[in-house]
């Protein structure tokens, strides 16, 4: 419980995460003075799982990522939110970190690195680590933006964001296969919004931004430093880019990709 005099909300969009819920609600509890959990009908146990905590839990259909949690931090009744995926949770150091934080608060927003276990196993590299988010903000000077899927805080023009120590742990996949066909989906999601924005790759561009993508991610930014985990990451995330291009094309034809 957040003893500062500065409050706060913790904010969660789910969808059968019930292997999840838990031990995201867990964390944001030790930091929070309420937590809204804002889900789109699940057909697991998380919504039983999540009434078992003492929080705030409100259905609304999902309309998309961005949406979805702009409507969550939409019913939060503290300025200052502090909002996760249901597959995150705070580590102990940036739990200290962000009651110290406001235990003084002066600050607009805050940011801290993501780190995430893929398969069992801690990735320290691909483009994964350190992965900075916003995630600690007042509300009043940002939103949830970016492109379905990959939503991202935007902040006011002149605002200061502080960075703080620890970790927010982020347990991704447990398989791969959850990995690749959750990419695919994502793939998908992408292709659409870009196809509502009028974009239009050219083949140039779907041959080689795979190719750089995994370039990029296993040998500059050393994704075989991590391993045969490693690989599998850096070629599924070049897969994904080419999907996401193919796909848009497919879109761009006039063809459906449902």
């Amino acid at each position: 419980m957040n003893e500062s005099n500065t409050k706060v909300s913790g904010l969660v969009i789910t969808y059968n995460e019930e292997h999840n819920i838990a031990r995201c609600l867990e964390s944001l509890i030790e930091v929070c003075d309420e937590v809204i959990v804002v889900d789109s009908y699940s057909t697991d146990k998380t919504k039983s799982i999540c009434q078992s905590f003492d929080i705030k839990f409100i259905e609304h259909p999902f309309e998309g990522h961005i949406q979805q949690k702009n409507y969550a931090v939409s019913q939060a009744n503290n300025d200052v939110v502090l909002s996760l995926d249901a597959d995150e949770e705070l580590s102990s150091e940036l739990k200290k970190s962000i009651k110290q934080a406001l235990s003084n608060w002066n600050n607009e927003a805050l940011s801290f690195n993501r780190f995430t276990n893929y398969c069992g196993k801690w990735i320290k590299h691909s483009g994964w680590y350190p992965d900075t988010k916003i995630r600690l903000w007042n509300k009043k000077k940002g939103a949830w933006g970016g492109v379905n899927p990959h939503d991202s805080v935007e902040l006011e023009n002149g605002v200061k964001v502080e960075h703080i120590n620890g970790d927010l742990l982020h347990y991704s996949y447990y398989t791969i296969e959850e990995h690749i066909v959750r990419s695919a989906k994502y793939a998908k999601i992408a292709a659409k919004a870009f196809h509502e924005m009028g974009k239009n790759p050219s083949s140039y561009k779907m041959i080689f931004s795979p190719l750089f993508r995994f370039t990029r991610d296993y040998f500059l930014k050393l994704g075989i430093l991590d391993g045969f985990y490693g690989l599998i990451i850096c070629s599924t995330n070049s897969y994904t880019t080419f999907l996401k291009y193919a796909y848009l094309r497919q879109l761009n034809l006039g063809k459906k990709i449902d």
